[in-house]
């Protein structure tokens, strides 16, 4: 009975070795490659005509079908834990428990008929007092290569005694009957707290495994840990001070953090505890459309041997990737170990932040460059959570579109936004950080207008904002949306600083700003009754 085989499974997780405990789940593959290293899952990926190596050495593979996250198959199964705790919404989707039982023995079943897979044991958050161990098996070596660089990586004496609390069933070539499975289409990622297991489904997109564990993440941590997790980058200087770079993927969370004058934490998910800030991964996945060593040299550099590279195209005579090229997607992606950037920071953690950055890609190239934020400001911004998604994220997405994503990440926020925004505030106050709005999107008009803010300039920012140059310079308040904008900034032009002097009309301007206060005022609409006056007060006045 499947019911009988999980348990099984459960009460063996954590006494016997891995072929044992899969074999309980009913895997019995008998050719199973377990914690194979790096190179050897290049050399499989490669025997099994699924990717070639480019010019650098890194392993270029197509994802298939799915070259982005698929937001609208992703479900978490309904149980007696969930059923209160879990913001159901269009991202926190409902599915019965009977369908996780389907789900999980269609893909054992898949599995037990493939002729080899991959076996990875490793864990998730560099403070190991939160530690969670997981095991991930894949029909694929490059998606087990994808954990072996993103997951952290247990010792050779941990692994002597390793025990799973977590297992990742993976298997992309599976297509699922929706009317079987509850399912949408014939892809699905399943989310069971019950059983801490997720499922994937008929998509090779290995971004839906890195996602998985940090929704999981998400929903342990604040409610079991009273840590804050977040969907942010984080890196620290030379004083020891901390970082954190807040932003939906495309807002520049990677290569803002990326910087050489200051050592990497982690690019994209991190946890905030009583004592400091910790990296939930042991690797980074930066968006390489369009990178150049020039303007991006730590994550062009890391485009080296053990790198997995996703739906570039490549010159197969010369060996060389065209990172312009968009013909697969937009969303192409290099995943490596931390340990490419060379100032990473081991252990990945670091002191109570002193300055916080929120990153928006404004389409509307309506918000200033760079603002110094209130308490209420920060508040109020960190619940909108507004951004543009970048074409290419998400399946379906070909330019950018203004959206708002609570907490700069909604999708993977299983919780109430009010939750994350609170245990956010409550820290904010406590330790008086400072918060900035960096606006990496347009300037001197809109999309198919005005351009994108030059790195160089947004850097530059940044930079003086970390330097505390920025602490007794002149501000002047934006009219409408109440921010305040330095007149002056070491290493970027006056005149970009107040974004109405970057547009020909000025009257366009205002227009496209009250748009956008609108919309501001109108998503904030389903979260004022939970947050307090001053917040809500925060926002622009139209």
């Amino acid at each position: 009975m499947p019911h009988q085989k999980l348990l099984a499974y459960m009460s063996l997780q954590l006494l016997t070795h891995p072929k044992e405990q899969l074999a309980a789940l009913g895997l019995q593959q008998p050719n199973m490659h377990y914690q194979l290293s790096s190179d050897e899952l290049v050399q499989d990926t490669l025997r099994r005509g699924e990717g070639v190596l480019n010019d650098t050495g890194a392993l270029v593979i197509n994802t298939g079908e799915f070259t982005g996250r698929s937001p609208k198959d992703k479900f978490t199964i309904k149980d007696e834990s969930t059923t209160h705790n879990v913001n159901w919404n269009e991202f926190n989707i409902p599915m019965d428990e009977q369908y996780f039982h389907v789900i999980r023995e269609k893909i054992v079943s898949y599995l037990n008929e493939r002729n080899e897979l991959w076996v990875r044991d490793c864990y998730a958050c560099a403070d190991p007092t939160y530690r969670i161990n997981i095991r991930i098996v894949n029909e694929t070596p490059w998606i087990n290569l994808f954990a072996y660089n993103m997951f952290l990586r247990p010792t050779e004496t941990e692994l002597e005694n390793f025990k799973s609390e977590w297992l990742i069933l993976s298997a992309p070539g599976l297509m699922l009957d929706p009317k079987e499975c509850g399912t949408r289409q014939h892809n699905a990622s399943v989310i069971s707290f019950k059983h801490k297991t997720i499922l994937i489904a008929g998509s090779g997109y290995t971004g839906e495994t890195k996602k998985g564990i940090f929704s999981v993440l998400n929903y342990i941590l604040p409610l079991q840990h009273n840590v804050l997790s977040m969907h942010c980058s984080a890196n620290v200087g030379a004083q020891n001070d901390t970082a954190l770079f807040f932003g939906l993927s495309g807002t520049g969370k990677t290569t803002l953090s990326a910087d050489p004058n200051r050592r990497l934490i982690g690019d994209d998910e991190h946890g905030w505890s009583n004592t400091g800030i910790f990296n939930f991964e042991g690797g980074c996945y930066a968006k390489c459309i369009d990178l150049n060593e020039e303007k991006e040299p730590d994550i062009f550099n890391a485009v080296k041997p053990g790198a997995l590279v996703e739906n570039t195209i490549i010159c197969h005579k010369t060996g060389k990737i065209d990172f312009a090229a968009k013909t697969i997607t937009e969303n192409t992606r290099v995943s490596y170990p931390l340990q490419f950037i060379r100032n990473a920071k081991t252990p990945a953690t670091g002191e109570i932040p002193s300055n916080i950055f929120f990153l928006t890609c404004d389409a509307y190239g309506v918000l200033p460059p760079i603002s110094k934020l209130t308490d209420s400001q920060a508040m109020y911004q960190f619940i909108s959570g507004y951004t543009a998604k970048i074409a290419g994220t998400e399946a379906g997405i070909t330019e950018p579109k203004a959206t708002f994503s609570a907490c700069f990440g909604a999708p993977f926020l299983p919780l109430h936004p009010g939750k994350y925004a609170s245990m956010l505030g409550e820290r904010m106050r406590k330790h008086e950080v400072k918060v900035w709005l960096i606006n990496t999107g347009w300037s001197g008009g809109g999309y198919g207008v005005g351009s994108r803010m030059k790195l160089s300039y947004t850097r530059a920012m940044i930079t003086a904002a970390l330097e505390g140059k920025l602490d007794n310079a002149e501000f002047i308040t934006h009219p409408v949306l109440g921010f305040e904008m330095p007149v002056a900034c070491p290493g970027v032009p006056d005149n970009i600083l107040n974004p109405k002097n970057t547009w020909e009309d000025p009257e366009a301007y205002d227009r496209a700003t009250l748009k956008l206060a609108t919309l501001f005022t109108a998503n904030f609409e389903k979260y004022a009754a939970g947050v307090p006056e001053e917040v809500t007060s925060a926002g622009p006045k139209i």
